[in-house]
């Protein structure tokens, strides 16, 4: 072989792995795009039984095709508390059986004999994905075809990897130097960085496959490969859990305690079956009786023994790897920040939008907090005339401005994956919704100023009129609750209750507007108050009024 064939193979085998790459990546999205509400529904449901923790992580992870991303999931939903760390580690175990699914897949797409291969009738996928996504108008029909050109686009990958490993299995001296690494570690360690470099355990086995199918590498070699880019996987959860709490950590670490006892169970098994035997036996023997004359088979099934066996091994030690975990992740002093933040969202959660959008409304409910917590500030404020929640206002307001710009920001970016339709009319709702909550923030500093102005004249309401503000704070106090009852819960009762509250505020604003003018006809009420109190007033019905519009996202998202 020439140089100019070296070049050749080496070009096609990284060509290779950027169309698998593309092609997973390609089928998770538009899977987990399809299935989204569905997984949230599904991932709300792990209770405390484990086995049943194990098995929404395998079907979680083979409907999406993506152990990645199902585990920033479950690292998203023990971040804001929605998971413990014992139901995600159940979830990740069966996660780890879920991502299985490629490899058997890989394997069927190498096997079969006949004038037409079953890689070249799964790679025609592609051509008619591509129709499909060209040609249908139904976004629905859309994604389907987005799915099935990322399947057949996984083995017009595979293929190319194939025949790139053809063309270095004629040369000796890579045949010779693959041949010299037989030390199951540095095999491990091998399988492990090259994972980590790709991110993508799935491109690894893959890979590993098709040098086992091509002769080019032993079985044995393969096995210790495939064990070691379960190791590699857990740099996706690592990652992600970087940028997270304290418990999001300990879920990654979890997940690579989980990988590692695994790793190292099977290496103590294959030195004890190598003892027993005197060498004459090793998991690769083993493996080509049990599947002969398939090696395809052989290494895909031991992938997924593999992940079942830790997997068992691992259950009823949830207890002890989670108090391992949180000892290696210490718990650290909450530290109060001053500094406008987002509470609930990372640029890591970009990646799987069906945890991003969950958080984003866990963002907006926290923000809608915000806003009412600084009206009620401000009604202190302009009743007592005591300045002393001054501070903790201004910090309101900078966060609540924060706030309206970046999960505008976040919600464009979101928009830019393929999302079903309730999930992209939920994020068009969202922007209109951080607005409104936004503008209450700004009617309580109106109101604010009021304050100031009265403190500045050294007036202050009447008692009457204090009864009403009061009344009023009641009655914006209930429509908050209904409005984030009924925008939680999709409530339409809820809605139809906060309705019924907003027009109480419209009334009781009319009424203030009256008795104000006849108590200033009495001489009851200073004229120096009075246009801050109309104001404050009015004031207060427009924040019932951008309430109500919160509550009124909910009609779109039935």
């Amino acid at each position: 072989m020439d140089l100019v064939s070296i070049l050749t193979a080496l070009l096609t085998l990284t060509a290779g792995i950027g169309v698998f790459l593309v092609a997973c990546t390609m089928m998770s999205s538009n899977l987990e795009s399809a299935a989204s509400r569905r997984l949230k529904r599904l991932f709300t449901k792990t209770g405390n039984n484990k086995w049943i923790g194990v098995g929404i992580g395998t079907l979680g992870t083979a409907a999406i095709q993506s152990s990645g991303a199902v585990t920033v999931m479950v690292i998203g939903f023990v971040n804001v508390g929605i998971m413990s760390l014992t139901q995600a580690a159940t979830i990740i175990y069966g996660a780890n059986i879920g991502t299985t699914v490629t490899a058997q897949l890989v394997a069927l797409g190498l096997s079969g004999s006949g004038s037409i291969s079953t890689t070249l009738i799964f790679t025609a996928f592609a051509g008619i994905g591509a129709f499909m996504m060209l040609f249908s108008k139904s976004d629905t029909w859309k994604k389907t075809g987005g799915i099935l050109t990322g399947f057949g686009m996984l083995f017009v990958g595979l293929s190319m990897m194939a025949n790139a490993m053809d063309e270095f299995a004629a040369l000796d001296s890579v045949k010779l130097f693959l041949a010299s690494i037989r030390n199951p570690l540095l095999l491990v360690l091998l399988g492990a960085v090259i994972t980590a470099i790709i991110q993508s355990s799935s491109v690894m086995t893959s890979i590993a496959i098709t040098m086992v199918v091509t002769g080019l590498i032993a079985l044995d070699q393969g096995i210790y490969l495939t064990m070691g880019s379960n190791i590699g996987s857990c740099v996706v959860a690592i990652i992600a859990g970087l940028t997270s709490g304290v418990a999001a950590k300990r879920t990654a670490m979890i997940h690579l305690l989980f990988n590692v006892l695994g790793v190292f169970l099977f290496l103590c098994i294959a030195f004890l079956i190598r003892l027993l035997t005197g060498g004459s036996w090793s998991f690769g023997t083993i493996f080509e009786h049990l599947f002969p004359a398939a090696p395809q088979l052989q290494l895909a099934m031991f992938h997924t023994v593999f992940n079942v066996g830790t997997m068992l091994v691992a259950l009823p030690l949830t207890t002890p790897l989670v108090n391992a975990a949180c000892s290696i992740v210490k718990d650290v002093p909450v530290q109060k920040s001053d500094e406008p933040h987002l509470f609930f969202l990372d640029q890591q959660m970009l990646r799987t939008p069906v945890v991003a959008i969950r958080q984003m409304k866990a963002e907006v409910e926290n923000m809608a907090q915000l806003a009412i917590d600084n009206y009620r500030r401000s009604i202190r404020n302009v009743t007592t005339l005591d300045d002393f929640e001054r501070k903790e206002f201004e910090q309101t307001e900078r966060q609540l401005n924060f706030l309206n710009r970046e999960l505008v920001h976040y919600a464009l970016l979101l928009s830019d994956n393929r999302l079903n339709r309730f999930d992209h009319q939920y994020l068009v709702s969202t922007i209109r919704t951080v607005s409104d909550l936004e503008r209450i923030g700004d009617y309580a500093k109106n109101i604010i100023e009021y304050a100031d102005s009265l403190r500045q004249q050294e007036v202050a309401f009447s008692e009457y009129a204090l009864k009403e503000i009061e009344q009023m704070n009641t009655l914006v106090g209930r429509l908050f609750d209904a409005t984030m009852q009924a925008y939680h819960k999709r409530d339409l009762t809820a809605l139809g209750l906060a309705n019924q509250i907003e027009e109480e505020v419209d009334q009781l604003t009319d009424e203030m507007e009256r008795n104000h003018i006849q108590r200033l006809a009495l001489g009851i009420c200073k004229p120096q108050a009075g246009t801050e109190y109309l104001s404050l007033a009015q004031n207060s019905e427009r924040v019932a009024d951008h309430l109500i519009n919160v509550a009124k996202t909910i009609r779109d998202l039935q």
